[in-house]
């Protein structure tokens, strides 16, 4: 995602009205708003049909439905609809049509757009329009590249009927690339992800009843688990590194072989930093608690309920995540829990200096953004996700007020004591 060519100069900017739509609306429904804070969309009933309205403005095209309008990181707006078939829009031009689509997905910088697709009832996905040219009686686990280079999923690649359970144990589900599977079978495929240029993916895979592994480019594991979950690959030297499960205990391993010394009572959603020297994962170190641990050593605050959206600051130097305690939220950033608690909170970001942390919450059913654990006004009916300007000094801060989207660009400055 481009940030350099936004508006980084205006302070305030009334955008739209929220509910503006210049045709004969009976209801608009959620709106959604582009990452730069400068279109707004919603799905409108016209008495019958439905259309999409940007900035007020009705799109040409009605359909019996249009659902799951959401924006790219590059602005475009894509929704789903439906007219006798369903098709993707992107910015109100139609893709070809389906007998079902669903699950969009965007690379990384927005410029690729998928979802998967089901037709004549076999299904698979379509990238930019394009449909892999091979689709599977069951497929799922729709996974896009971050480059939106590649496209997979899991797929079935035998047919099985009624109570043919040994052929089930036999292995029945691939990993089709593109369209095109891999050789080995397994008794089930589940998540999958690839490296940040889309050469490699690694799948976790049940290879009987009983034993789990990671396979990466269809070569599975040496070694079996009790249980495995999703791997990730490192930026560094493109090895995946997956959570597995050891008499009874949770590590992460790499190439079969546990790759810490700590187990836990759970470790899941490991995440590296971006240069792959740093590894971090969310881990239970005693049951029914919490926290984060960075390159095999646990933070010391934990939480009762769950930890989430984690993540490395640019360099690698620092880390934030989500913690739940009793219902409420808070923002823990280097072993440290902001102040504030919140009824809601959503993915915090760094700014790209590292210096700073900004996360959309809300409480009280009133949303605003938090910098560095300082909120900016009282609350509004609804915000975005806050982004830093390259500069690291400014923030961009999209709400809805008193009916209008709101687009404020706030010096980092203003949050200090």
């Amino acid at each position: 995602m481009d940030i350099t060519s936004w508006d980084w100069n205006t302070p305030v900017k009334r955008v739209v009205q929220a509910d503006a739509c210049d045709g004969e609306a009976v209801w608009l429904e959620e709106p959604q708003v582009s990452p730069d804070g400068e279109r707004l969309a919603r799905v409108a009933f016209l008495d019958g049909e439905y259309g999409l309205c940007v900035n007020g403005a009705l799109g040409e095209g009605t359909y019996s439905r249009i659902w799951y309008p959401r924006f790219s990181p590059d602005g475009r707006i894509t929704a789903l609809a439906n007219d006798m078939e369903w098709t993707m829009l992107v910015d109100g031009e139609a893709w070809d049509t389906y007998g079902a689509i669903w699950n969009t997905q965007f690379s990384r910088d927005g410029a690729h757009i998928a979802a998967a697709i089901q037709q004549d009832g076999e299904y698979g996905m379509v990238v930019d329009n394009v449909p892999w040219e091979t689709l599977y009686p069951n497929a799922n686990h729709f996974t896009l590249s971050p480059d939106g280079s590649h496209s997979a999923a899991a797929v079935q690649v035998e047919p099985l009927g009624q109570a043919e359970v040994a052929k089930f144990q036999e292995g029945i589900f691939g990993v089709a690339v593109d369209g095109t599977t891999w050789s080995d079978r397994y008794v089930n495929v589940f998540s999958m992800a690839f490296s940040a240029d889309g050469s490699r993916l690694a799948a976790e895979v049940r290879l009987n009843l009983y034993e789990y592994s990671i396979a990466e480019n269809g070569k599975t594991w040496p070694a079996t688990f009790s249980c495995v979950w999703t791997p990730a690959i490192s930026p560094a030297d493109g090895r995946a590194v997956a959570p597995v499960r050891i008499a009874g205990k949770w590590t992460l391993a790499a190439g079969g072989k546990p790759i810490w010394k700590s187990s836990f009572a759970q470790c899941w959603h490991q995440f590296f930093s971006a240069d792959g020297k740093r590894l971090g994962a969310i881990v239970s170190p005693a049951f029914g608690r919490w926290t984060l641990a960075l390159d095999d050593k646990a933070w010391r605050t934990t939480f009762g309920d769950y930890v989430e959206e984690a993540c490395f600051s640019p360099d690698g130097a620092r880390a934030v995540c989500l913690g739940k305690e009793n219902g409420k939220f808070a923002v823990v950033v280097d072993d440290v829990a902001w102040p504030g608690r919140y009824d809601m909170a959503w993915a915090p970001v760094f700014s790209p200096d590292g210096a700073h942390v900004a996360a959309k919450v809300e409480r009280g059913g009133k949303y605003t953004v938090a910098v560095d654990g300082r909120e900016f006004g009282s609350g509004f009916t609804a915000a975005c996700a806050p982004v830093f300007s390259p500069c690291s000094t400014k923030v961009l801060i999209t709400v809805i007020e008193d009916g209008w989207l709101v687009r404020r660009v706030v010096p980092v400055a203003d949050f200090k004591a």
